[in-house]
């Protein structure tokens, strides 16, 4: 038996997402304003930054006093010893932190990079961290 056809496509005209922001409503706006038909059994997905934002999980690194921890690794492997100081207080556990890399494992339980600290696609000088 055939497997159904899955079409994939992005909602266009979302603004950028700033804390506090109705992400149903701006999608079921921009929905409509594309005027997107939608049929039971679509799924919508969106990424984890942009419901980062809209929790305000964004931390302004100029806030952030490095332990000294943070400072001795960042040194060592040239990063940013407040996006580390980041991490490290995200972090339940850390897996590996060598060459570079950390790895931990999220107050969620995921284990990831930098325990999901993410610096793409934010205002210079800030962070996200994964959401609530």
């Amino acid at each position: 038996m055939p497997l159904p056809a899955v079409l994939i496509a992005g909602v266009p005209g979302l603004p950028e997402i700033k804390p506090g922001d109705d992400l149903g409503a701006l999608i079921a706006k921009a929905v409509e304003e594309n005027r997107l038909r939608i049929t039971a059994g679509d799924v919508f997905v969106v990424t984890q930054k942009i419901v980062s934002k809209a929790e305000g999980r964004i931390i302004r690194l100029d806030s952030i006093d490095p332990s000294p921890r943070a400072r001795a690794w960042a040194a060592e492997h040239h990063k940013d010893a407040r996006v580390v100081e980041v991490v490290l207080r995200e972090a339940r556990a850390i897996i590996r932190m060598e060459r570079g890399v950390l790895i931990a494992e999220t107050q969620h339980g995921y284990i990831c990079a930098n325990a999901g600290v993410d610096a793409s696609n934010t205002a210079p000088g800030t962070v996200t961290l994964l959401p609530e």
